[in-house]
């Protein structure tokens, strides 16, 4: 190859820098392009620039960061007081003040828990025997106390984020493997097996979750024997599992029939039985396939969890609207509960998101 030929390959190669890319074209011409989508772009930052002014005028600029509910009444901006005096109370609800390490101890060690399971190396047995035989007993000792010289707190005085994390991520953790149970039930050639499992999807699915919470806690004790009962966080949280065990096991069912009949058939043709199929074969491709709308439902039902209110039960939410009706503060705090509120739930929600983006890659780099 000649001097020439080499110099019209580089050139022929190496991409031009005079020419503007396409993306940067196409942007401009989706906001910009036509008199009526640059009015339109326009009319949309001037809303977003104006309501951000109101935000941070709100937020900052006219905020009362140390002071008194009459100082907060005095200005126009937001009164984070109300939080640093009402802090504990929106966490730990009516825990006693005294014990209120305690919540905040699980609480960490639930946290950190879970930071360490979400790391795909450390799956195995060996993590569902140190949950169940470790974690949660620890966990419960704590709330609960009677051992080791700590007070007993009845679970009616548990409430605050303690709480939202145990009725829901427990449950979920709890409804995983019996959603899958009822998919596989669902999907399979037995008939009363699929009766069954059918028939258990379909009336949970068809009742909205408040029906069932009370069901649990107001029907239930009354076909109870006389003098035996059943905590009513205990009836809550099972009537959470079972509501959600319904929408996993759709979710799962969608998985199995994307998985090919092919593969059922090489798994036969190798001589496993139907559960060594399942288990190798079969869930591990549905499971992966049905991430994203798992974490959807996760998230969805984490935020769910406020619906426990009517039963007697103060999650998170419920007591930032309690703490906001102290007469102290109220008619003066009037947005500063929910703005936290929803801060301390975007985090969470944002953070499972992530995870799941972080699963499907994890799955598609290691597994395709």
């Amino acid at each position: 190859m000649t001097q020439v030929d080499t110099l019209a390959s580089n050139a022929t190669l190496a991409p031009s820098r005079e020419a503007p890319p396409a993306s940067r074209s196409r942007w401009f011409s989706a906001y910009f392009g036509t008199p009526g989508n640059a009015l339109i772009t326009i009319l949309c930052l001037g809303t977003v620039f104006a309501l951000a002014k109101l935000a941070i005028g709100w937020l900052f600029v006219d905020a009362t960061f140390v002071g008194t509910p009459a100082e907060c009444k005095a200005t126009s901006g937001a009164c984070w007081p109300f939080l640093s005096a009402k802090m504990r109370y929106i966490f730990f609800g009516f825990y006693p003040f005294e014990e209120q390490w305690r919540p905040l101890t699980a609480m960490l060690l639930f946290l950190g828990a879970c930071l360490v399971s979400m790391m795909p190396k450390v799956w195995g047995r060996g993590l569902l025997i140190a949950w169940v035989a470790v974690v949660l007993p620890v966990l419960y000792v704590l709330m609960a106390g009677g051992y080791f010289g700590l007070t007993v707190v009845p679970t009616t005085q548990w409430g605050g984020l303690p709480l939202s994390f145990m009725l829901s991520f427990i449950g979920l953790a709890c409804a995983l493997p019996l959603g899958i149970a009822l998919a596989l039930a669902r999907a399979s050639s037995l008939p009363a097996i699929r009766v069954l499992g059918v028939g258990f999807i379909e009336i949970v699915r068809g009742v909205p979750l408040i029906s069932i919470l009370f069901m649990a806690t107001v029907m239930l004790p009354l076909f109870m024997p006389n003098g035996i009962t059943i905590d009513k966080l205990v009836r809550a949280q099972v009537a959470i599992i079972l509501f959600a065990a319904a929408y996993i096991a759709e979710i799962v069912r969608g998985g199995l029939q994307a998985v090919p009949n092919g593969q059922v058939e090489a798994g036969h043709s190798l001589g496993l039985h139907y559960w060594q199929i399942m288990r190798k074969i079969v869930l591990p491709q549905a499971l992966k396939k049905v991430i994203p709308p798992l974490v959807s439902l996760f998230i969805g039902f984490f935020q769910d969890t406020t619906l426990v209110t009517i039963v007697g039960l103060l999650d998170f939410l419920d007591t930032v609207r309690t703490a906001m009706r102290d007469p102290q503060w109220q008619g003066i705090a009037v947005l500063e509960g929910y703005v936290f509120a929803a801060v301390v739930y975007f985090i969470f929600s944002a953070l499972m998101g992530a995870y799941s983006r972080f699963l499907e890659q994890y799955f598609r780099t290691t597994h395709d």
